[in-house]
């Protein structure tokens, strides 16, 4: 029975090599072979017919069985393996330490060509970026496979994108983040929510909330999804947001740490943006500088920059065209919109003020409506409807939007009924929040720049050599400077019990009922 080739391979000519020059030692045993049969067989193998003619001889060499020797090669030794990993991959500096160690052997066989295709030969690109660049690049090299599109609504990706512009916020620039939801079967960005700052938990259940529903200012993309992948971020974690995707019965599957090819669409629509949006906006972070650009100073003045709101317009404008303008060629050259609307799969959609309490966390301790209203967190919350129910006893429950004190609402602690909202008591003006944000920017500066200034007096600089000599150091201060400098770090590190205030506050006299005086000291003779 002849033999099968295996199902999953190696497939190899030489085995069909092989059997081709059996087929020809049989004719020629049975006195039928021909030029032409080995014509025949040279232009199925793109080869010469002597080729054939030498493989039949290695054939008759070894016992009719064809046996390719096939070319000798430099090899690579465990010296000549250590070498390259204790230079780093770099083979030319390893080439050097093992010819001065004598370890290459003859010079004709061990060039440095030669040990340049050795290297190349025996280890792969990604071995080769292992050995110069660490685990990220041999990542790098990494193969994977197309994860199955399936239905709308299967599986969502999100995650968080720092933007490459400097925007104004409020008089000072600052890098917008933005977090989406993306739908992977369709590539359709769902919902979004846009933080001038670095996102928190608050920022993903808005981006959830603005993703389930539809309509109204949502897109008319949306719905419950049955599974959402996340990446190991310290918010995604979070019990509010674990808590948030379990109401709805959706899976939150944790991809393992540094494995952002398992949630490939969501990265593709963050490296989109970059390209496509953010490096045609003025305030583009990663502008190339020319020689006229002074170091240390920003390339975009305050003035040029856009201002916050005007950013946020932007990225919704191009949000829009992504999901009804762009085709994507994965969807056959169809936009995001229009694989949407071809997918026939049912939504499970929800009434707004079904989401009344989706975005906020619980207090899980009851709290009771006081004359001043209820307090919690440091401060008391109230408001009008509150009047007629103080100091009578009422507990309520609090919920509140992850990082937003101003206000909170409040639901009966039995039946859970929705009382209503209530407003912090002492809550500042934005006025008074911007003087008080502003003297804070300026003690950091002046801190900063104090901070600066110590490190430079404290950092110590040497004489260049060309020999070999001891360090020998140069900013030596003038010695009536040093002597003042050590007065004042003498002053300002003296023991606090000097800078005691007895007048401000009476030190209590000792009483001989509550403290043990000391024993007297004896007094000591003279010696003869």
């Amino acid at each position: 029975m002849p033999a099968t080739p295996p199902p999953d391979g190696p497939y190899d000519t030489t085995s069909l090599r092989a059997a081709a020059v059996r087929r020809l030692l049989r004719l020629r045993d049975a006195q039928r072979l021909t030029h032409h049969h080995v014509r025949i067989v040279a232009e199925a193998f793109c080869v010469h017919w002597r080729t054939v003619r030498r493989w039949m001889d290695n054939a008759d060499a070894h016992n009719g069985t064809y046996t390719p020797t096939g070319r000798r090669h430099f090899t690579l030794t465990p010296a000549m393996h250590d070498a390259l990993v204790r230079w780093h991959g770099n083979v030319t500096a390893a080439y050097r330490e093992l010819a001065g160690d004598g370890l290459l052997g003859t010079p004709s066989r061990a060039s440095l060509a030669t040990f340049h295709r050795a290297v190349n030969r025996e280890l792969d690109p990604g071995q080769r970026a292992a050995l110069s660049e660490g685990e990220a690049g041999r990542r790098q090299h990494d193969v994977h496979r197309l994860r199955p599109h399936g239905n709308r609504n299967d599986a969502w990706e999100t995650d968080h994108v720092e933007a490459s512009v400097w925007v104004n916020v409020e008089g000072r620039r600052s890098k917008p983040w933005i977090t989406w939801f993306i739908d992977h079967a369709t590539c359709v960005i769902c919902g979004i929510a846009i933080t001038p700052h670095r996102p928190s938990r608050d920022a993903i259940l808005a981006a959830a909330r603005d993703a389930i529903l539809c309509g109204d200012h949502h897109r008319p993309f949306g719905g419950i999804p049955h599974k959402v992948r996340v990446d190991r971020g310290r918010d995604f974690l979070s019990k509010s947001v674990d808590e948030a995707f379990k109401k709805f019965g959706t899976e939150l599957i944790v991809l393992p740490p540094y494995s952002p090819h398992l949630k490939g669409t969501v990265e593709s629509v963050n490296a989109a943006v970059k390209h496509m949006l953010f490096k045609g906006m003025p305030g583009y972070a990663h502008t190339p500088r020319s020689s006229r650009d002074r170091r240390g100073r920003p390339l975009w003045d305050l003035q040029d920059l856009i201002e916050y709101e005007t950013f946020i317009a932007l990225v919704l404008d191009w949000v829009n065209w992504w999901n009804n303008d762009h085709t994507i060629a994965r969807l056959h050259r169809r936009t995001p919109a229009q694989a949407w609307q071809a997918d026939l799969t049912p939504i499970d959609t929800l009434d707004p003020d079904d989401l009344h309490t989706y975005t906020l966390e619980h207090i899980d301790v009851p709290l009771k409506i006081t004359s001043k209203g209820v307090r919690w967190n440091g401060a008391y919350y109230l408001d009008e409807w509150m009047h007629g129910h103080g100091s009578a006893g009422e507990t309520v429950r609090l919920r509140h939007e992850p990082h937003h004190y101003h206000r909170v609402e409040l639901y009966d602690a039995q039946t859970l009924r929705y009382r209503g909202p209530a407003f912090r008591s002492d809550e500042m003006s934005d006025r008074q929040s911007q003087r008080l944000e502003e003297a804070r920017r300026r003690q950091a500066d002046h801190y900063a720049a104090k901070a600066r200034r110590a490190r430079k007096n404290a950092s110590a600089r040497y004489a260049a050599t060309s020999t070999v000599a001891p360090p020998q150091r140069l900013n030596h201060l003038p010695a009536s400077r040093a002597a003042a400098d050590l007065r004042e770090l003498q002053t300002r590190e003296r023991d606090v019990t000097s800078e005691a205030r007895p007048d401000l506050l009476h030190r209590p006299q000792p009483s001989s009922t509550r403290w043990t005086p000391p024993l007297p000291t004896p007094k000591t003779q003279d010696m003869p």
